[in-house]
């Protein structure tokens, strides 16, 4: 009888571990918030994840459950762990991907690098933030902020005051002067085993990721080394088991400072599927069976993977498929199953090669197919 696995969140996370899986050969089962979900082809349940009594019902069937997204309750993920289910990752370390205030301090005691923050809880407590470090700031939410969403930049408490009536609580942190983004991703499973790929670099647009080159031009030696050694504090100093990716800010004095967690397989890591040896979803899900961890190699020298945001309008992507295989034919292209609308992921396209700037052109210009 095959190994069980429960994926709560039923998005295009949750639909590209479904490969790895039957690679494995695991009876993959998908909690999915509806019936049209991405993951539609392993979703066994749809339901709330934020009701416990569905999530029970779901998890008593599996033999270990992890996650497409870290929006379930704790109150739920703790009543989970209390009837005997297996987390991975467990409620104390998802607390604080849910969590930025939380995640900040835990950071702060591990001594990672992170910009200066502080929590404020009013205007006035932010206007004095503001007046000791340079009159701006960012502001964001604590919790389901993400691509961009519950974060502003601010010059005035006012600016907020609609989030201290709403959201109570909120993080400020120094608007940091970065060159670029990076990220690194490593894996950890309940054993300790911690494994990473190489250090990527992210280009974002209007706050979502849009492009990632792995690894990050420029950043082999130090750059790298500290990286990997950021990840692997944190992932060690707040237990994480699964997928961890740290997004980080290279400044421009050559400092790196995390900026944001997740505790999944992440967009930055899309690469991997084509461009590595495991990809970060067959890690993944090695990882929340405590198998032992595979090799995290490139193929190829460059990996260049470009988001495929918003869709042909009112077509699905398939209508595009001739064009962009015939002209492109080592791109590779994954489709999520989603409705194409503004702005929404939908999909990617990945090339790898020897050459960066060919494997550039080809990615842009294939994933330009379904715009």
């Amino acid at each position: 009888m095959s190994v069980k696995v429960g994926v709560i969140g039923g998005g295009q996370l949750a639909r590209m571990m479904i490969p790895a899986a039957v690679n494995l050969g695991l009876d993959i089962r998908v909690f999915a918030e509806n019936a049209g979900s991405p993951s539609a082809l392993a979703a066994t349940a749809v339901g709330d994840y934020r009701n416990i009594e569905d999530v029970l019902r779901f998890a008593r069937e599996v033999d270990v459950v992890t996650f497409d997204h870290e929006h379930v309750p704790q109150e739920v993920l703790r009543e989970l762990v209390a009837q005997g289910v297996a987390l991975h990752p467990g409620p104390d370390a998802l607390l604080y991907a849910q969590d930025k205030l939380v995640m900040r301090q835990k950071l702060s005691e591990l001594g990672v690098p992170i910009p200066e923050w502080a929590r404020v809880d009013s205007v006035g407590e932010l206007d004095m933030f503001l007046s000791t470090n340079g009159g701006v700031a960012v502001v964001k939410t604590p919790r389901g902020g993400y691509d961009g969403k519950g974060v502003r930049i601010v010059r005035s408490g006012e600016d907020v005051a609609d989030w201290f009536e709403h959201v109570g609580a909120l993080l400020v942190e120094e608007l940091v002067d970065f060159r670029r983004e990076l990220a690194q991703s490593v894996a950890r499973n309940p054993s300790g085993e911690i494994v990473a790929w190489p250090l990527v670099e992210s280009v974002q647009r209007d706050g979502v990721c849009a492009e990632v080159i792995a690894p990050a031009p420029h950043s082999a030696g130090k750059i790298a080394d500290v990286a990997d050694d950021i990840a692997r504090t944190i992932a060690e100093g707040l237990g994480v088991t699964g997928v961890l990716a740290v997004e980080l800010f290279e400044t421009t004095d050559a400092r790196l400072l995390v900026n944001e967690l997740a505790m999944r397989p992440h967009n930055t890591g899309h690469w991997t599927i084509d461009g590595s040896t495991t990809s970060q979803f067959e890690q993944h899900l090695r990882a929340a069976l405590d198998l032992p961890l595979g090799a995290t190699g490139v193929h190829q020298p460059w990996s260049v993977m470009v988001n495929i945001l918003g869709g042909p309008v009112g077509q699905p992507m398939e209508t595009r498929y001739v064009g962009a295989m015939g002209d492109f034919p080592t791109a590779k292209i994954h489709n999520y199953g989603k409705e194409s609308l503004p702005g929404r992921k939908v999909g990617h396209v990945t090339v790898i090669g020897d050459d960066l700037d060919d494997a550039c052109f080809v990615a842009r210009a294939a994933a330009a197919h379904f715009e």
